[in-house]
């Protein structure tokens, strides 16, 4: 209850304001006159309080009460809240990010924004949206695609709203309610790279304005927005080098995807020549190693529906994206046995740990080695292992069965010196041109 009290024979106010208790000292000494003028201020304040017009500024302006008692006072207008509402914020946030992302994420984290997230949390406050909320979406997520969303896209809408929790935690100071939290369990994702089989029968039947293009991305891995954005300016013929430097995509040009594929690929024989012969039939006023008719970027919408799906249906081959090319050039480096590191370094990754756990298993299919690699090394290293099937060998001789048991077995070859594995990678690349310019031509004469 509101009251006039003394303190060291001075009055002063004690009175309730939005629940907070007020005690504003007066210069006035403690007599029954003064306390009277007193109690009739404090009736006034108390009637203005009841109607809501008190302003407590005005009665006391130099309260060192005054910073309290205006976030009190703010918090009661209405539509407060005490954090934004989650789509508020969530705009703010990516707006000031998007600068530093690529064209097609800031796309894709719009998308997810407008789409899934906005619906749902929009409303609340995001120092409100608690682990359950978090959890419960996500349930309620899988349940109502009926398995069409896989988890690997539940989990990226999950990632994105973190992100937006993780910068709204630390700007007003809560808690971030989606920490523990595990994504869900995904999938292995599965590559399907073109046989080179495949890959042959494609040169050959492909419109002839497109085979270079198709080429240089099976043989090089470039991704869809380093090819289209290539330039002569990057092609390093003396050095034998694409510079991977830019990407066009989306319309736009911009920056590689990270600074690791900022890169030099090493050309092959079929592509240097591929590339040297476009070369010297370029236009000159064309610095796009690749584009259009009209000489503008490639549009890779239109390239996807006039050329690449039309070509695969043509041939009764199972549909594929065009960034296979990518994972068909790794598959075929290292069935040509290339060194894993140079590998990682011609796709632009920053380690082997891609190259080993998706796309080994493809290597016994293209190589059909299977362990033969060991086998060479004994034959060519150990003595013992020689000696031992020139025992087997004596003793087969004695007993009559010599032809019997090596018609039986294979023994291993010796280990190929580097001057013979380079001529076998050559003969091996201008075998295969020469088998597509065959095939060409015998579909030409049908």
């Amino acid at each position: 209850m509101a009251s006039i009290r003394n303190r060291d024979g001075k009055l002063f106010f004690d009175f309730r304001y939005f629940q907070l208790r007020c005690r504003e000292q007066t210069t006035l000494p403690d007599t029954p006159t003064n306390r009277k003028r007193l109690r009739a201020v404090l009736k006034k304040i108390e009637s203005e309080i009841n109607l809501g017009l008190f302003v407590y500024e005005k009665y006391f302006p130099n309260s060192k009460m005054l910073p309290k008692i205006k976030v009190l006072e703010e918090k009661q207008k209405r539509g407060y809240h005490e954090t934004p509402l989650f789509k508020e914020f969530a705009a703010e946030w990516f707006e000031e990010l998007r600068p530093t992302w690529r064209e097609a994420t800031a796309k894709t984290y719009r998308g997810y924004l407008d789409k899934r997230l906005i619906p749902h949390f929009g409303e609340m406050e995001v120092g409100n949206i608690t682990k359950s909320d978090i959890l419960k979406y996500r349930s309620a997520l899988a349940k109502e695609s009926n398995g069409k969303l896989k988890p690997k896209t539940i989990n990226k809408f999950i990632k994105c709203l973190n992100m937006i929790m993780s910068e709204a935690a630390d700007r007003f100071n809560f808690n971030p309610p989606h920490l523990n939290i595990k994504p869900l369990k995904e999938e292995k994702v599965h590559i399907q790279p073109f046989s080179i089989e495949e890959v042959n029968l494609m040169l050959a039947h492909v419109r002839p304005d497109w085979r270079d293009y198709i080429l240089v991305r099976f043989f090089t891995g470039m991704r869809t927005g380093e090819i289209d954005g290539l330039t002569w300016a990057h092609v390093d013929f003396e050095r034998r080098q694409i510079l991977v430097r830019q990407t066009f995509s989306n319309g736009r040009w911009e920056y590689t995807k990270n600074d690791g594929s900022q890169r030099e690929i090493e050309m092959s024989t079929l592509v240097y020549n591929t590339l040297k012969q476009r070369y010297q039939q370029r236009d000159p006023e064309l610095e796009l190693v690749f584009h259009a008719n009209n000489g503008s970027p490639i549009h890779a919408p239109n390239f996807l529906r006039r050329v690449w799906k039309p070509l695969l249906n043509y041939l009764k081959l199972p549909y594929r994206k065009p960034y296979q090319t990518r994972h068909t050039a790794a598959t075929l480096w290292l069935a040509a046995g290339e060194n894993s590191n140079w590998i990682a370094k011609q796709m632009g990754h920053s380690s082997t740990n891609m190259l080993f756990s998706v796309y080994s298993r493809y290597v016994p299919n293209l190589t059909r080695q299977d362990g033969s690699a060991i086998d060479r090394l004994l034959s060519s290293r150990i003595e013992a292992y020689t000696d031992t099937v020139s025992n087997i060998k004596m003793e087969l001789q004695a007993t009559g069965s010599e032809a019997n048991f090596l018609s039986d077995i294979e023994l291993p070859s010796k280990l190929n010196s580097d001057a013979n594995a380079s001529l076998e990678e050559a003969q091996f690349w201008d075998q295969m041109l020469q088998d597509t310019t065959d095939y060409q031509n015998y579909q030409n004469k049908q």
